[in-house]
Parts: structure tokens; sequence; C-alpha cells
């Protein structure tokens, strides 16, 4: 049975909500649908961002202490006014819509502690849009002993069941944190690679006070500081082999001082592709080619670093082969919603470290 699923994706860079529909039977993409985008507001980033630095002492996943509360209601209130604003400029009814996979934010990804933490109130979520929302999708992975991360490769298989290409295709999703999924017929292989944009991001912020280097402008024109990238890549995450997954902040500690905005920009936008680079030796053959998604597929610099790192295998952006780029993990995720109905897997072995192929997600009802 085909479903009609809306995705609500909020990522590590902590920019704001995606909203993305589609229609699937869980295995296939039949169409996709509208997609939207509700963006943080400053004073909800700030709040959030702080929530990031408290969230690193919770014991327990479900506690909500000081600011944590706060954030947990503002991500609710959020989404809550992203899909109101996505059903009326879409003319579409809640009717129209089986499920709503609903990620949450991220403030804690410790698998390694079987701890994985996304704030928002599902519950709360499902009375104000009046449709079922599916939510928790990271837990029953992690509790398993999987990664818990990602979770996007399901999808990214789907996708690129339409394409007419000699394997091994590599989908890349460069958000605040970068991860891959390994493609090659029945071969799904997938894991997060290092940072992504969320270093440059609170780099950018930090020293010019723009949320993010657009089009990586400045990072052209900076230089590139070799050694401090060598450095930061002797981190023995680089050398572990795939599953592996990322907190947002477990690459903080990696400040650059007494730098230009330019050179720091061009230096930490080569490290996340140099950091894509080492995953290459890891993976079972050399990727023929690339496709790049998220908000580092629109950053020129980063594209042309990663085409000089990756070459002779051609890296092009989600865009060109009619895949939305802003889109793709808000679409992961209502496709995620509609396997999680179905009772199939949304993670495996190979991508995410779990024992047996693992189905997840738990329903809010209106």
């Amino acid at each position: 049975m085909i479903l009609t699923a809306v995705g609500l994706m909020s990522g590590t860079s902590l920019d704001g909500v995606d909203v993305a529909m589609i229609e699937t039977d869980g295995k296939r993409i039949k169409a996709f649908g509208p997609s939207g985008y509700r963006p943080y507001t400053e004073s909800e980033r700030r709040v959030l961002l702080q929530a990031l630095t408290e969230a690193a002492h919770l014991q327990q996943r479900d506690a909500r202490p000081g600011i944590l509360q706060e954030a947990e209601r503002a991500v609710t209130v959020a989404h809550a006014e992203a899909m109101a604003s996505f059903i009326a400029q879409n003319r579409i009814t809640c009717e129209d819509i089986d499920i709503v996979g609903f990620h949450g934010q991220t403030v804690l990804h410790r698998p390694a502690e079987r701890m994985t933490v996304q704030i928002g109130d599902a519950a709360a979520l499902a009375k104000a849009i009046h449709i079922p929302v599916m939510h928790d999708f990271r837990a029953a992975d992690v509790a398993a002993g999987g990664q818990g991360a990602p979770l996007v490769p399901v999808y990214h298989r789907a996708l690129t069941a339409s394409l007419e290409r000699k394997g091994p295709i590599v989908v890349l999703n460069i958000g605040g944190v970068s991860n891959i999924t390994y493609i090659d017929g029945d071969t799904l292989i997938a894991c997060d690679t290092g940072p992504g944009n969320a270093l440059l991001d609170d780099f950018m912020y930090r020293e010019t006070g723009q949320r993010f280097d657009a089009d990586g402008r400045m990072a052209s024109q900076g230089k590139v500081d070799e050694a401090w990238i060598a450095q930061a890549l002797n981190d023995p995450f680089f050398a572990l082999p795939p599953p592996k997954s990322l907190d947002r902040n477990d690459f903080a500690k990696l400040i650059l001082r007494d730098v230009s905005p330019p050179d720091g920009a061009a230096t930490l936008t080569a490290l996340t592709a140099a950091a894509i680079g080492r995953v290459v030796p890891l993976l079972p053959k050399r990727p023929r080619s690339w496709v790049v998604a998220g908000g580092g597929a629109r950053n020129f610099t980063m594209m042309r670093m990663l085409r000089e790192r990756l070459r002779p295998a051609p890296v092009e952006a989600a865009e060109t082969l009619g895949w939305s780029t802003d889109a793709i993990e808000a679409q992961a995720f209502g496709f995620l919603a509609a396997r999680g109905l179905k009772g199939l897997p949304l993670s495996y072995p190979a991508t995410t470290g779990v024992p047996i192929p693992m189905t997840g997600g738990v329903i809010a009802r209106p």
C-alpha cells in the first residue's frame, strides 16, 4: 500500500526545520511531494546551543533539566509551525497525510554508552497537527548495541535504484556532521566520516557573525593549514572502519587560534573534505561516483576540494540528478516513518553495527 508521509528534520547545523512530503510503500519511491522550511530564530538557536552544552551531563535520556525543557518546547513549537505553514501553503489537509516522521533535535549522541537523545514532544506535536507522528527512530538501534546513525542509507538506496550507472555509488550528506552511504548491488555500508559544516559554521559565527560561509566565498579567499589538518586527522576515529557515528560536538576541541577568517574557513572546509577522503581506503572498493547532498553541496569551495580529494571519481551535487539537496533528509524520515509503520528494517549491521536488521520508531497519536 502506498502511503503519503511527511518527514520533519532538524539537523546538527541547527538552522531550522525542513519539511518534505513523499509517496512510498516503504521500499520504493512513487512520487516526491512539496517541501518547505521554517528557520530557527536567533533566540531559538541560542537556546539550542545552550541545550547542546547542558545535554553533555545527561544521565537519563528522558530527563529534561534546566534549559533542555525550554529547548524541547521551542523545538516542538517550531515543528508544529512548520507543519501548519506547509499544509496551508500547499492546500492540503491533515487527512491527506498518513504519517509524519519527526526526527527531533539531537542534543546528545553517545552510542558507546547506549545513549542518544533527540528532544521534541511528539505527543504534543501529534495533538497540534492532528496527524499520527512517528518519532524516536534511533533508540531501538542504540539499545541493541548499534550506532543509531546514520539512518538514511535505506532511503539513499531507494533513490539510487532509479540511476542507470555502475556501482559502487556513494551518497554523501554534509550537514553538521558528514556521513556516507556506500551502495554496490546488495552491499549497503554507512558511517559518519567526521565534521561536516558544524565546525565551519561555529567558526564563521564566532569570527564574523555570519551563520555560515555562503557559497564557500570566505574559504575561497584563504590558505589551508595542511599541518593543522594532518594533526587533526590523527584522531583515532578516522582510522576506524564503518559503521561508526559521531556527536556534533565530538570535534569541538579542534579550535583554530590566531587565524584570519578566510584562512580559518579554508582550513575547516578542507578538514571536512580530507576526512571524507580518509574513508575511501576503508571501503570494499573505490567508489565510481559520488553524489553530495546537504548544505555542503551548496559550498562551491567544499565541492572543489572534494573533487580534488576523490578524483578520478566524479563528484556531483544531488540536484543534478533531480534530487532535492535541501529536503533529502526530511524526505528520508518520511520514508523511514512509512517503513516503521510496516515493520521494515531501518538499520542493518553494516550501516549502524546493530546485531540484526532493526525496525524502529514509536507512534504518537493525536
